[in-house]
């Protein structure tokens, strides 16, 4: 099969444009080793060690577990660009992306919680607005509707991310702002999930 000409955008992942490598279909084969993966992996071990160094800091202030969490961050933007350069999409990655991403939000947000620097009721509207999704994503599946990420949510990760990597840091006022701005996006990108997937569940044929 040819692939798309990898430009800059497409590189970059500005261009998300057109459907999902057939690769990472469900009824793809898993394809587990892959270079993307490796990186997926690699995110995954660093998680754990993140959460116990930041558990167990003074304050939860401390540098290396806000390092750590940083590099588990960024990385995440590589695992999607050697996808794009090496073509090894698969259906593994496809799941293992997004669980990484979350654990690492909520292993972040279990620090900010337990030392209280972001507002813990923000955490528990995000937390809350999580298990919404989830719960959402498992009945819009039994009704044979996928949905796909939308820009809402793709804004809404990095002042998330930025927010709690910056209130780990000690930078307490930009993570404060950062926070309510993805908190914002959050719930701007739940209330388009749940409107696209009620439109496509209507859509569906019935069984």
């Amino acid at each position: 099969m040819a692939r798309d000409r990898l430009t800059f955008r497409r590189f970059s992942g500005l261009d998300r444009s057109g459907p999902p490598p057939p690769q990472t279909r469900s009824d793809a084969p898993w394809n587990v080793w892959t270079i993307p993966n490796a990186i997926g992996f690699f995110r995954l071990a660093l998680i754990f060690p993140m959460l116990i160094l930041g558990l167990s800091s003074e304050n939860g202030t401390d540098a290396l577990p806000a390092i750590l969490f940083a590099v588990i961050s960024w990385s995440d933007y590589a695992d999607g660009i050697a996808a794009r350069v090496t073509g090894q999409y698969s259906r593994f990655g496809a799941l293992l992306d997004p669980v990484v991403d979350r654990m690492l939000v909520i292993s972040g947000v279990i620090i900010c919680w337990k030392f209280e620097t972001l507002p813990r009721w923000g955490i528990a509207i995000l937390v809350a607005r999580e298990l919404y999704l989830l719960l959402a994503g498992q009945f819009a599946l039994r009704h044979g509707v996928e949905l796909r990420i939308n820009w809402w949510g793709r804004w809404g990760v990095w002042p998330t991310m930025s927010a709690i990597f910056f209130a780990m840091a000690g930078v307490s006022t930009l993570a404060h702002v950062l926070f309510y701005v993805g908190l914002a996006l959050s719930l701007i990108a739940a209330v388009v999930y749940t409107r696209d997937a009620v439109s496509a569940t209507k859509a569906a044929p019935s069984s």
